[in-house]
């Protein structure tokens, strides 16, 4: 599986790390594995980086975590060791077979050979905030991965990832920064995005072109704003966003004319990345007023 940290070591550290992640996972059947670029396969071997992600998700006995991408089971090993329930999906076939072999004798583990954007989160429990899911997230399939989960966030205490750099900057940008924009509103409107720390493209193998970060994500319990139509609220900020660089009044006259939106309090000259979370909440309340109207 793949991680990867911002990492300081040594010069003579950092080869000897790599040259021990050169070495070739051998299958059950005896098979060297290949990473597979269509998966987006990035294997972690950094074992000071894997600690440091075991630290941070300090998993225990009593926790029900779903590991999303295991791959050769660098983090699945030390969470399966803390006791705790561990639900593992993964969509390689071949390490799926592997860490089933792997993990026979594990009463607490359960491998799923599956794709995450079909599995159905929902059969592994009904209990409200109480998945921990944590994964290495391929790159090109990070953020509907995210937006998938978030349909399910009722059922999730928090979210550990280990994502592409420039994505976890999106996703905890704030209003006014350049990497403000759709994917950093929508996470922060079901969640607490906080970074934790970065890591180099060393840590992997084979070794990617980007630097990774790890992110948690803790779901509100209660929502610091609430849109009536979360559904709509999506729709605006994305209309908002695909025209980025015109004002408001012109991103979004496909969706609201500009009487309604000169009755709300926004200065509707601004640029969608200078509207806070609360502006589009109040936007879409006022989108969603309308249509009801409408209806009636």
């Amino acid at each position: 599986m793949k991680v990867t940290e911002h990492s300081r070591d040594k010069w003579p550290q950092r080869k000897q790390a790599r040259k021990q992640g050169d070495e070739q996972l051998r299958l059950s059947n005896g098979m060297p594995h290949q990473a597979r670029k269509r998966f987006g396969q990035n294997f972690l071997h950094d074992q000071g980086v894997i600690q440091r992600i075991v630290n941070a998700i300090n998993p225990g006995a009593h926790d029900h975590i779903v590991e999303i991408g295991p791959g050769q089971g660098a983090l699945t090993r030390p969470l399966a060791a803390s006791g705790a329930r561990l639900d593992c999906v993964e969509l390689d076939r071949d390490l799926a077979a592997h860490l089933n072999t792997q993990f026979a004798d594990a009463s607490n583990v359960t491998i799923y050979q599956h794709d995450i954007l079909k599995f159905d989160l929902p059969q592994l429990t009904t209990s409200p905030q109480s998945l921990r899911i944590i994964g290495n997230l391929p790159y090109n399939i990070s953020t509907p991965v995210l937006f998938y989960l978030l349909q399910n966030h009722s059922l999730i205490r928090d979210m550990t990832f280990m994502l592409q750099l420039e994505v976890v900057q999106r996703m905890a940008a704030k209003c006014g920064d350049k990497n403000y924009g759709r994917l950093g509103l929508m996470l922060q409107y079901f969640c607490e995005v906080t970074p934790l720390f970065n890591v180099s493209s060393a840590a992997f193998t084979p070794r990617p072109k980007v630097s990774s970060a790890i992110v948690r994500l803790i779901p509100h319990r209660q929502f610091p704003v609430a849109a009536r139509d979360p559904e709509c609220l999506q729709i605006v900020i994305r209309t908002a966003f695909n025209q980025r660089r015109k004002t408001l009044k012109n991103s979004l006259k496909a969706i609201i004319s500009e009487e309604l939106l000169n009755t709300l309090p926004l200065d509707i000259s601004l640029r969608p990345e200078n509207l806070t979370l609360a502006d589009y909440v109040m936007i879409s309340d006022a989108v969603t007023g309308q249509l009801l109207e409408t209806r009636s």
